[in-house]
């Protein structure tokens, strides 16, 4: 069975920490699987994701619209549109807006743990447009 979806009906995640929105379109919720996680990104300018890794997950960003920079051990480098970006898992990691920022998002397998590095708590809290809260795991 196929699943089609648009995003105007999908459910807008927005984060506790301000400047950043996603949109799911494969997750447990809306294809019952786990397999993978994969969706859409928006950062205003300035929005930053903490410092953090995934355990047990690898992680692609497809920079879909605007400049941003990823910042690992290795240093910062820029990303742009057009840019695929890997980061392999339990590599440390942090994406930041410095223009406004649209991305195409792939996390596999959806069976991870993140550690949050450098923030806080709520940079895992998403709030639902609908009023529910997403707690990433």
């Amino acid at each position: 069975m196929a699943y089609i979806f648009h995003q105007d009906e999908l459910p807008k995640l927005v984060s506790a920490v301000p400047g950043r929105e996603r949109i799911f379109f494969v997750n447990q919720e809306l294809a019952n699987i786990d397999d993978m996680l994969a969706g859409v990104m928006y950062y205003k300018q300035g929005a930053a994701s903490p410092y953090h890794l995934h355990e047990n997950c690898e992680h692609f960003y497809f920079i879909i619209d605007g400049v941003g920079t990823v910042e690992t051990p290795e240093g910062v480098r820029e990303v742009k549109s057009g840019d695929m970006v890997f980061i392999p898992a339990e590599d440390k990691h942090r994406l930041r807006g410095v223009t406004p920022l649209f991305y195409f998002e792939f996390q596999a397998p959806n069976r991870f743990k993140t550690t949050i590095l450098d923030g806080t708590k709520e940079d895992l809290l998403w709030n639902r447009v609908d009023g529910k809260v997403w707690v990433q795991s």
